[in-house]
This record gives C-alpha cells, sequence and structure tokens, in this order.
C-alpha cells in the first residue's frame, strides 16, 4: 500500500501542477507516511526522473524549472514545518549554507539536500541559485557557517566551485569553513583537484558527509 503512495506522490510531481503535488503530499500525511520518507521515497524519484529526461533532451528546461517549483512549495508550506514542530526542541548539530553557482539556475537536487540537512538537525540556510561566490562568502560570516554547500548541474558551471575554494582561501575562511560539492557533471575527483573537502551524489550521502566532517556520530 505505501509503494502505491509513493508512485502517487512521484506521478504527482511530473503533472507539474503544484495542487496535485499538495493533494496527493496531503494524502500521505493522512494515511501516517513520515514527511522525510514523502520527500526521500516520493519526490527524489520524481525529480531523478526529471533530470534524467532533460538529459536526454525529452524534457526541456521549462519542466525542469516547474518540477522544482512544485516540490519546493510544498517543502516550504507543508513538509518543512512540520519537520520542524516534530524537532522543534532539537539541538542544531551545525550551521550549513547551501546554494547552486553563478550562472546556473537549477535548484532541485540543492533543494532535498537542503531539507534532509535540516531533517538531520542542522540548521541550514539556502540561498538560492545563481549564487556569486562573494554571497556564499558573505552569507558564511553571517551565519557562521560550519559547512558551505555549492551545487553545479552544467558542466560550464563547475568551474564556479574552483573559484568558491580560491575565494575561500582568500576571505581567510576556508581553514574553519568545510565546502562541499554536488551536481550532475561533479564528481569526487574534481572535488579533490580542486581542493574541497567532499562530493555528495544524493541527499542522504551528504547527510552522512557534513557529519563526518563535523565529527558527528551517527
Amino acid at each position: 500500500m505505501s509503494e502505491d503512495i509513493f508512485d502517487e506522490l512521484s506521478n504527482s510531481v511530473l503533472t507539474f501542477e503544484s495542487d496535485e503535488v499538495k493533494k496527493a503530499t496531503q494524502k500521505a500525511l493522512e494515511k501516517g507516511i513520515d514527511p522525510i520518507d514523502i520527500i526521500e521515497k516520493g519526490f527524489t524519484k520524481a525529480l531523478k526522473i526529471v533530470g534524467d529526461e532533460y538529459e536526454k533532451g525529452e524534457f526541456f528546461l521549462m519542466e525542469l524549472i516547474a518540477a522544482s517549483d512544485c516540490v519546493k512549495k510544498v517543502l516550504d508550506e507543508i513538509l518543512n514545518p512540520l519537520i520542524l514542530e516534530k524537532n522543534d526542541s532539537r539541538k542544531s548539530l551545525g550551521v550549513v549554507v547551501i546554494g547552486t553557482v553563478e550562472g546556473d539556475i537549477h535548484e532541485i537536487g540543492k533543494n532535498i539536500i537542503a531539507s534532509f540537512l535540516f531533517a538531520a538537525g542542522f540548521d541550514v540556510h539556502n540561498v538560492g541559485a545563481d549564487v556569486s561566490v562573494e554571497t556564499f562568502i558573505e552569507k558564511a560570516r553571517e551565519v557562521n557557517a560550519d559547512v558551505v554547500g555549492a551545487s553545479a548541474l552544467l558542466s560550464t558551471t563547475i568551474p564556479e566551485q574552483e573559484e568558491l575554494v580560491e575565494a575561500f582561501k582568500a576571505a581567510g575562511l576556508r581553514d574553519r569553513v568545510k565546502l562541499i560539492f554536488g551536481g550532475s557533471p561533479v564528481t569526487e575527483q574534481w572535488v579533490k583537484e580542486i581542493g574541497g573537502d567532499g562530493f555528495a551524489g544524493t541527499p542522504l550521502e551528504a547527510v552522512k558527509l557534513v557529519k563526518r566532517l563535523l565529527n558527528i556520530n551517527e
């Protein structure tokens, strides 16, 4: 029965209609499905399909943005408040700033990862997409970030990740801020080459990575 609900959640995202996504989300919640499972087993599956179809040229940028917007709206309006309410007495495990690099407007994976980190107990500051290195640095200073995560979904924008590492060095923040990276064209080898602290390909990997970098026991 649960698998049917997760399929319904996934299919609702593929309609690109936020009302359909909200309706499927409310139905899942009424059946007692945990908000984290809604994200991980429902939305993530759909967003992977959208991303794969976009890479193959079957979907266009319009569909990519529409799917991201539908999920983000449900996360912001319904699921994140429920997660926060469930964990309102928690102690923050650390402060994370997350965004998509300058020149890149893709937010799907980054928003999902932000929600997973939030659910895991981190104080997450999502600075959006098309974010300059200066904005990453300003936000990291403002919130005293422990970790900064920068996503790039286009091969033409991954050099921005290297620029981010150099900018944090120049700003004198590199020693105290961990820098992690992700996105379709990003590899573990690339992150090592640019001097980053870690690579994550999935939301769960991102949570484990941040916990490991901050020496937080599972």
